[in-house]
């Protein structure tokens, strides 16, 4: 008991935030208080809490302050047809009966859960790849509000003591392969806030569009219908001197738009027929990635496009695009930038830095004994931490050269990207959420 008093006041008040996927900007980065180099659940090892969520869920955790916050989607009775690892089956789980929809707040220090909240409660509109959950899209956080998306089933904002403040039905969200339209693989994208505007990406089977509702009662502020097939990355904003911009990744065109009136900026292809990791920003680059064969993109952008930008044939850059390479996007997680590296993980674990300035690589390792990845890799006091589906994590020394710090041990299957902060990877499992860390009790809530 003790040691967990210290840490409340060693931690503070405020603490420090991840307020949506992939935290701050969707980067991946934070720094501050060293997280972790080993830890070990079942022994106890820099293991401050473990938490049992029901359901399933792939979003991942975001922090504000001393709240974790995660979603997740409550069955009973059903079978169980979720797969993980490297396979290529496309068919979607054929029986998901009712389903309760439900927001979790945890206390960051102790892990004890604060508030649950039930969103929605029914039959799945849609059905899901059998890889997916119900439950994907991270929730996102300004400290005053807490919205949820869940698909076709909502939007949903509340306080941060779980009061339901509003809820915005978005419509039907089926997005799937392009290939066969019985194929649906269920909605992936996260929503962001940007000054008093929740702004969500919704590529689709048919009518794909990108809206924005006004944060404070949920209300359409605008929406922009796109040219798309289903895709499944979480949109971006880039803040500039002189303008700030959405980035959208999409199969056919990667674009820009403002973020007030959902007008388009402008637009680079080709791309990937199915696109999954999230763009951002870093050394004033925007950076976006698709790793769907035959085209696997990795385009360095700058800010401040307009029309389209597209490469002329044997071009790898022109006056919008600093560097780029049709080969070595990764499929499912997206990169990472620190220091002077970009870094990207393929779903078999395969990791590569180039640089991050003129896209020359550096090295190409792989981590693990070549199980799925597909979390996001995320970084913080120079080490990069990477989660594998096998229920194995990873810290890698950042800089041009690859070095393996350890190979820790989680024990479930993960899938969600972690979250960093005030010196806690916080990390979401298979059936709980862990926080690693420097202290030494562990407190176990089911």
């Amino acid at each position: 008991m003790s040691i967990i008093v210290l840490c409340v006041i060693s931690f503070g008040v405020k603490g420090q935030n991840w307020p949506q996927f992939r935290g701050p900007g969707a980067t991946g980065v934070v720094e501050g208080r060293p997280a972790p180099v080993n830890w070990d659940p079942a022994k106890s090892v820099n293991t401050l809490w473990k938490t049992e969520i029901p359901g399933l869920g792939h979003s991942s955790p975001v922090v504000w302050g001393n709240k974790v916050f995660v979603t997740t989607a409550v069955t009973t009775g059903a079978k169980d047809e979720t797969r993980y690892g490297l396979y290529g089956d496309v068919a979607p789980v054929k029986d998901d009966p009712k389903h309760v929809w439900k927001v979790f707040a945890l206390d960051k220090l102790t892990g004890k859960v604060l508030w649950e909240q039930v969103a929605y409660e029914g039959l799945p509109k849609v059905k899901r790849h059998p890889k997916s959950t119900h439950a994907d899209s991270t929730p996102v956080t300004d400290g005053k509000y807490v919205v949820a998306m869940f698909g076709s089933h909502g939007l949903y904002a509340y306080n941060l003591n779980g009061k339901l403040l509003w809820k915005q039905d978005v419509g039907l969200l089926d997005a799937g392969w392009f290939y066969d339209p019985d194929y649906q693989w269920e909605y992936g994208s996260s929503p962001i806030i940007y000054k008093n505007l929740v702004i969500i990406q919704a590529d689709l089977q048919k009518d794909s569009f990108i809206a924005a509702y006004n944060l404070k009662d949920g209300k359409l502020a605008w929406k922009t219908k796109r040219e798309e097939i289903s895709s499944w990355g979480t949109p971006t904003i880039y803040e500039g001197k002189t303008r700030t911009e959405l980035i959208a990744n999409g199969s056919k065109a990667i674009r820009g738009y403002d973020p007030l009136t959902g007008k388009e900026l402008w637009r680079l292809g080709p791309n990937s027929e199915i696109t999954t990791p999230t763009p951002f920003v870093a050394r004033e680059l925007i950076f976006v990635t698709s790793g769907y064969t035959p085209i696997q993109p990795i385009y360095a952008i700058r800010p401040g496009a307009t029309g389209d930008i597209s490469l002329k044939a044997g071009e790898l850059s022109n006056s919008f695009i600093a560097w780029s390479k049709q080969r070595g996007g990764p499929y499912m997680p997206t990169p990472i930038v620190y220091g002077d590296q970009l870094y990207t993980c393929s779903n078999q674990g395969v990791l590569t830095a180039y640089n991050a300035d003129t896209g020359e690589r550096l090295y190409q390792e792989r981590v693990g004994k070549g199980g799925g990845f597909t979390s996001s890799p995320v970084a913080s006091d120079g080490k990069i931490y990477l989660l594998s589906e096998d229920g194995d994590s990873f810290v890698v020394k950042t800089g041009p050269k690859f070095e393996l710090l350890s190979t820790n041990p989680v024990g479930e299957v993960m899938m969600a990207s972690p979250a960093i902060s005030d010196g806690l990877l916080i990390v979401r499992g298979l059936k709980h959420v862990f926080a690693f860390g420097a202290a030494a009790n562990t407190t176990t809530r089911k």
